[in-house]
């Protein structure tokens, strides 16, 4: 995949990136307040730089409404989810990372590491396509493979599917998770929800359990 020309920052990488990884699984678009959250700043700071990385080319952005990448801003986006993902999954098989500490180290790495080493990385891995958590890998060329998967707490019940993904975005989740025989391809079947908006019932690693809306929210499995 070409990077995009201008020598974007860090910070452009990572604004395109959030607006990206915003929608990879779901339709709703981004705004500026989300990114705020997601990039622990102020929202009249992340308001400017979406301003400046529009006149840029990288987004678009309607006043009090959606962010949304340029085509530009996607292959720029695609180049630091590729990065992002290929290091995290070299820390987990290679360096004995948990797939809980591998977040924090691949957000420093991606913007530091050579084009040449991460060819080199994906070659040694074998080519993955998808990191611990399920994510979907781009290729050299930004090509990817979603599956089609439907988000945990959404699933009918008697609906039954292997773990597809798994939001990286709370450490403990994970280590919740992974304590419970929970990780990528463990079969769920969903049984339904328990009585007045209760936790939702399924059968996972040979095991019943109730689940939290926090992790029937984190968890896709196959259609």
């Amino acid at each position: 995949m070409k990077a995009v020309a201008g020598a974007p920052t860090s910070v452009a990488e990572d604004y395109v990136k959030v607006v990206y990884g915003h929608t990879e699984w779901q339709p709703a678009p981004i705004t500026t307040s989300g990114i705020a959250v997601r990039l622990g700043l102020a929202a009249s700071s992340v308001t400017e730089m979406v301003k400046k990385l529009a006149a840029a080319g990288l987004l678009t952005h309607v006043p009090y409404g959606a962010v949304e990448l340029t085509d530009r801003g996607r292959e720029l986006a695609l180049r630091m989810v590729r990065r992002h993902r290929l290091i995290e999954t070299w820390l987990v098989e290679q360096h004995g990372y948990g797939w809980d500490e591998v977040h924090d180290e691949a957000e420093v790495l991606e913007h530091t590491v050579s084009d040449r080493l991460l060819d080199s990385i994906d070659e040694q891995l074998g080519r993955p396509v998808r990191d611990p958590h399920g994510d979907p890998i781009p290729d050299a060329a930004g090509a990817l493979h979603r599956p089609d998967a439907v988000l945990l707490g959404e699933a009918p019940d008697g609906h039954v599917g292997a773990v597809v993904r798994i939001s990286d975005r709370d450490p403990d989740l994970l280590r919740y998770l992974e304590a419970e025989g929970i990780g990528l391809d463990t079969t769920i079947s969903v049984l339904g929800r328990r009585p007045f908006g209760g936790a939702l019932a399924v059968r996972a690693a040979e095991a019943e359990l109730d689940l939290g809306e926090e992790v029937a929210s984190s968890v896709w499995i196959a259609r």
